[in-house]
């Protein structure tokens, strides 16, 4: 790591002349109703070592740094502030025990947990300080706002299997369980990787390194779960009463996630808008990847909760970051969200009918400054240029109408003709050390990177295009953009290749209820289409366990794997036979299901031959793919 470049220095110095660092009433909010901690929120992980602390985080505490930008750095100090804190009668949270909040709601015979955090050692700590002070209640609910595995992972800190059999209620919005499998199962292995880059997971804490995550502290690492929902809520709007509390259930789908929804408990007057409208402007795809969000549902959403449901409360959380309280500041919050994403939505349309491009509509949206100016509204999590073009691609797609980006030249070949018309490697760094000393670090990136595709081994370009990186992630706004620099910056400079950290992959819980038919369009991702499309084949493949079997047939042709529930009867060339309980095992690729197949796992019936041959036609996937050079 280097130091802040004199153009750094001045532009986050500009920062804090720009914003209203003397308003400290988010964190006053943030320590309101303050009950206890665990010591630097120290989580050990069951597996050995550190699930969570904060204690890294302990430079915080100071001023912020040339290499931080100052709003970055006042949101980091405000996610470094953890415990259990009473939001209300008969409402708590946890927080800064994991990347999300824990919502405990007290009924009348026991508990509602809201939300039970990423990994099972966060959501068992956090239940633990919660009984600690308000007595050992029984869980009694558990309640997931969203589909996304930060509000649902640690479901088995909080109750297991039997608890389920015995009465507990799981609810979910309509689609939870489809929308958790797509996200973790289909697009995992890319989604995965990306999200290295934008939680910086193996950036060390430090003012040069990891400060934030804009919308929590860090991830972790730990155990992770998954219990079906007993309950979906299906309605747009839904009254339900659980262990005595009344909540009214507001579905958003195609918000923060596809499945999402907001809740009143009108009550105890506190209104739970999940993660629809957190302290910063959000992603409307993440830098992972997601599904685009859709900005005008989000802001339909946000103005029918304002209009229905904030006259009757005095408190309003969310599922990430802090509380708000009364009337007027509940109203502004709320309506100024909603207008932040009507005003992106309808600004880039806006532009776009003008025949702007992305990135030319990203360079000209600016917020209202009444808007931007507000700290709930700054882009520590999302940012306009990013958001720009997500809208774009959620109307027009990717491509920008210019035929000359129709059919581009992959990265290696478009960089080596670049840095062939920019007169070699070593003349473009020449060129790139005058722009980088004069701050023109967004360009210095963007040509060098050619280089690196053209010459991966060219030392001196990996290091440059590094410091710019650098520099750019020391200047960023938003955690994931600072993140992302960074992590890039040492990759570049990095001779080895990069590891998977622990606790990232697919859950044996998600894959253990998977449906069978998500199992196989899984398998279908994998099915390399060179290799297998001479193999024309039908088999039956059946999967057993205690409740009976479940059977999809199969067609292999023209290299693509299609399935329907039923069998082929006769006219199977092979019936596979297996067991739930090996499925989690044999998702992980071709290596494993031959591995089954050759230790019996896999049972067959007919030509084992032609189903190998299947087999041996599957991909599998390096999870740490290059993502900053070829």
């Amino acid at each position: 790591m280097k130091a802040a470049h004199p153009i750094t220095v001045a532009s986050n110095a500009g920062v804090l002349d720009e914003l209203d660092f003397g308003d400290r009433r988010d964190f006053d909010d943030a320590r309101r109703g303050f009950i206890d901690t665990v010591p630097d929120a120290h989580i050990e992980a069951d597996t050995g070592g550190t699930s969570w602390s904060m204690k890294p985080y302990g430079f915080l505490a100071g001023t912020s740094p040339d290499t931080v930008n100052p709003s970055l750095w006042r949101m980091a100090q405000l996610n470094a502030i953890h415990g259990l804190f009473r939001v209300s009668d008969r409402v708590y949270q946890v927080r800064g025990f994991s990347l999300a909040n824990v919502t405990f709601v007290e009924g009348e015979t026991g508990v509602i947990v809201v939300d039970p955090l990423q990994f099972t050692e966060h959501a068992r700590a956090a239940l633990a300080l919660y009984r600690k002070h308000r007595g050992d209640r029984p869980v009694v609910a558990v309640i997931y706002t969203h589909s996304h595995r930060d509000h649902y992972g640690g479901v088995r800190g909080v109750i297991g299997p039997e608890d389920v059999k015995n009465g507990v209620e799981v609810i979910a919005p309509f689609g939870f369980t489809e929308e958790s499998f797509s996200e973790s199962i289909l697009a995992g292995v890319p989604m995965r990787r990306r999200a290295l880059f934008q939680f910086g997971w193996s950036l060390e804490p430090g003012a040069m390194a990891h400060v934030d995550s804009g919308l929590g502290k860090a991830v972790g690492r730990g155990g992770d779960g998954f219990i079906a929902p007993t309950t979906l809520i299906t309605q747009p709007v839904e009254r339900r009463t659980v262990d005595g509390v009344e909540i009214v259930f507001h579905l958003t789908p195609g918000t923060e996630a596809p499945a999402d929804m907001n809740m009143l408990y009108p009550g105890l007057r506190v209104l739970n808008l999940a993660e629809n409208a957190c302290h910063t402007m959000h992603n409307l795809c993440p830098l992972r990847g997601a599904k685009t969000r859709d900005a005008l549902a989000w802001a339909h959403y946000l103005n029918q909760a304002l209009d229905r449901f904030v006259p009757q409360v005095d408190a309003l959380i969310v599922q990430h970051h802090w509380p708000v309280w009364g009337q007027d500041r509940i109203h502004d919050y709320v309506a100024g969200q909603r207008d932040m994403y009507r005003y992106l939505h309808d600004q880039t349309l806006r532009l776009m009918s003008h025949g702007r491009t992305p990135k030319e509509i990203a360079a000209e949206l600016m917020m209202p400054s009444k808007l931007s100016r507000q700290w709930f509204a700054r882009g520590y999590y999302g940012a306009v240029a990013h958001n720009v073009n997500a809208v774009y691609a959620h109307y027009l797609g990717p491509y920008d109408g210019n035929p000359a980006h129709l059919n581009p030249l992959p990265p290696v070949q478009a960089g080596t003709k670049y840095v062939e018309y920019m007169g070699g490697p070593d003349a473009v760094v020449q060129r790139a050390l005058a722009d980088y000393e004069a701050g023109n670090f967004r360009w210095v990136v963007e040509a060098l990177n050619h280089v690196v595709f053209a010459a991966p081994g060219h030392r001196a370009a990996r290091e440059l295009a590094a410091d710019a990186m650098e520099q750019l992630g020391y200047q960023a706004e938003s955690a994931t953009w600072r993140n992302a620099y960074l992590l890039a910056a040492r990759e570049l400079r990095s001779t080895s290749q990069a590891s998977v950290p622990r606790g990232v992959g697919i859950s044996p819980d998600v894959v253990s209820i998977l449906p069978f038919g998500s199992f196989l369009e899984y398998l279908g991702i994998r099915v390399n289409g060179p290799k297998a499309q001479e193999i024309e084949a039908r088999f039956d493949w059946r999967l057993s366990d205690a409740k009976g079997s479940d059977c999809h047939r199969l067609v292999i042709s023209n290299g693509a794997l299609n399935h329907l529930p039923g069998t082929h009867g006769e006219r199977a060339d092979a019936v596979i036979d297996m067991e739930r309980s090996v499925l989690s095992t044999l998702s992980a690729g071709r290596s494993a299901l031959l591995a089954g197949l050759d230790a019996g796992d896999l049972r067959i019936t007919g030509d084992a031959a032609l189903f190998r041959q299947f087999l041996e036609a599957l991909d599998e996937f390096d999870p740490m793919f290059n993502v900053v050079e070829p």
